[in-house]
Parts: C-alpha cells; structure tokens; sequence
C-alpha cells in the first residue's frame, strides 16, 4: 500500500480528518473533517492493477458527497430553525436529514446500496478501512444525535439486509461488506442501550474482521471455492479460518458472541424485548450460511483434488494469524475468567 511518499501523506489525511471530525465542537467542523476523511480516502482507492478500483472509487465519491451535501444542508437549515418559518424548520425533519445522511456516510440500511459494490472493486486492505475507520466518525456523530423512536427502523433493516443479503453470495468481499452491514445494525442497538457499549462492539468486531481479511489478503483468496481447495494440505488452517468465521458471526463459544451477549442483555434491561427477539433471529441466519460453509469444507467425505498446491503457512504472516485467531476462538473464555476475577 506504501509504494510512495502520496500513499502515507494521505493515509495520515485520512486518520487526520477523522480526528477532526469527532472532536469538533461545532457540526461544520464535524462535516469538514468528513469531508478530508473523504477526499484522502479516493486516492488510496486507485490501484492500476485493479480495473475496478476506478468504478468502485467514483461510486463511493458520489454516495459520500451527496451524504455530505445532505449533511450540510441540514445543518445550516437547524442554524436557522430561528429565522424560518416553523413548517420549514421542523426539528425532527432536520434530525432525521442529518441522522440519513450519517447513515448513508457508514453504508448502513437502508442506504445500504452502494457498499456491496464498492467493496467487491477494492483491495482487500482497502475493503479493512472501509469496513472499520472509514465507520468511526458517521458512527460518532450518530451517537450525539441518537434519538430511540427514529432508529428502530434502521436498526432492524441493517439487521434483515445484513443477513438475508449474504445467503447467495460467493464474494468473500461481498459477504464481508453484509455481515458489515448487520453488524452496524448491532451497533446501533447498543447506543439505545448504553453510549459507551457501541464502542467496544465496534472495537471486537475491527478485531475479528482484521483477522479474517489480513489472512485473506496474505493468501488473495477472494471467492469460497478458493477456501475449500487451497488450504487441504494444511487442516489447522482451514479450521482457524472457518472458526473465525463462526466467531465473526457470534456464535457462543467464541469471542464474538460477547459484544452480541452485551447488548442483549442491556436491550433486555431496557425492556426491549422484541427488538432483541428480531435481531438474534436475523443474526441466527448470518449463522446459517456461515455454518453451512464450514460443514461442507470440513465433511469426511469432501471431494479433495489430488493436485493442490502446498502453502507456506509457516512464515511470520501465518504466525500472527495463529495467534490472533486463538484470542477469537478462545477470547470468549479468557473474558470470562478475567471478569470472574475482578
């Protein structure tokens, strides 16, 4: 990614505008922020060895700058909420215009439509900063602007599109952007429960998603087939991989059940009883397609070609994937033990 001095000036930008954005005490600042977040961003999209990087960088532009355009536009018109006739000037409409825009910047639903598809063009260390820092400042300013009864239904259609989005895909990329996309639904049930617990699902899910593209990155594979053949020479490989998928999805036994165990228990405090019911039966499907990848890959009696290409999964790269891993397949556990404890 740093073949030149232009890829690390803007991927400083990058950080830099995200900084800026979330530490603004005024919300033309915050769009600012976004705004350079943005525009440091579409450079480090372009790969000359990707046709698609091209495509994939114009639609994320125009997306980002209509939800920009939105935001400022609401922005200035709350400013003058004083000046303007009260019809024009409603409150709610003003909020709900900045909160869609916000929604539209994260690729959350149902301003979802663009991210499958920008995904599926970028490399796959772009497709990791799209997935988590490119998410961090909307997701912030969400949170200063939450209101309950406006994000009930953003909440459940993140979570109907993330899983029922993913049931026919062979992307990788493609998968990765809808269990994204139901995951922020996640995250924004947990800011109706408490402010801070977003902030730690946000930071288990970076965690879990780093392991997964890292090693699909290290081994480009980018389609399932490639999951089932490459790595029969290496078992202990294959089954990390499809652990952390089981993780990804939240099943209990591992490290990411516990962000999910999270906010259902503080939604279930806050007597949210059916909006819990609903996104634990959506995420039970994103389990479905991820468990029905692991059976086939781990059958007895899988169709296994004789000339498979053996992999060095023994250098450093593999190592630290090892390593990650178990803390996604164990973190659960390791979890619990330290909280017993304290």
């Amino acid at each position: 990614m740093f073949k030149n001095s232009s890829k690390i000036l803007f991927t400083f930008t990058l950080m830099a505008g995200t900084m800026i954005s979330i530490s603004s005490t005024s919300w033309l600042g915050s769009w600012m922020g976004l705004e350079i977040n943005l525009l440091s961003f579409i450079p480090l999209m372009n790969n000359t060895k990707n046709l698609m990087s091209s495509e994939s960088s114009l639609k994320y532009f125009l997306v980002q700058a209509l939800a920009s355009a939105v935001l400022l536009f609401s922005v200035i018109m709350s400013s003058l909420k004083y000046n303007m006739m009260e019809m024009l000037t409603s409150v709610k409409l003003m909020e709900l215009l900045m909160v869609s825009s916000l929604l539209m910047k994260s690729g959350a639903a149902p301003f979802h439509f663009w991210f499958p598809g920008v995904m599926e063009g970028l490399s796959w260390i772009n497709s990791l900063i799209l997935m988590t820092w490119q998410k961090i400042a909307p997701l912030m300013l969400i949170s200063y602007l939450f209101i309950k009864t406006l994000f009930i239904f953003p909440i459940i259609l993140s979570a109907l599109v993330g899983s029922m989005g993913g049931l026919n895909q062979t992307s990788l990329r493609k998968l990765m952007a809808f269990s994204s996309i139901n995951h922020i639904g996640w995250m924004l049930a947990a800011m109706m429960s408490e402010e801070n617990l977003w902030l730690l699902y946000f930071v288990m899910y970076t965690f879990l998603s780093s392991t997964l593209v890292l090693m699909f990155n290290n081994y480009k594979l980018f389609h399932f087939n490639q999951l089932f053949t490459m790595f029969t020479p290496s078992k202990s490989f294959k089954f990390s991989i499809f652990m952390n998928m089981l993780s990804l999805g939240g099943l209990p036994p591992f490290l990411g059940f516990f962000p999910k165990w999270m906010v259902i228990q503080l939604l279930t405090n806050n007597n949210q009883i059916l909006l819990m019911f609903i996104m634990t039966m959506f995420t039970l499907i994103t389990l479905f397609f991820y468990l029905r990848m692991t059976f086939a890959a781990f059958m007895l009696n899988y169709n296994e070609p004789s000339w498979v290409i053996s992999l060095n999964t023994n250098n450093l790269n593999s190592f630290i994937y090892y390593i990650s891993s178990f803390f996604s397949i164990s973190g659960l556990v390791l979890v619990s033990m330290v909280y017993l404890m304290l």
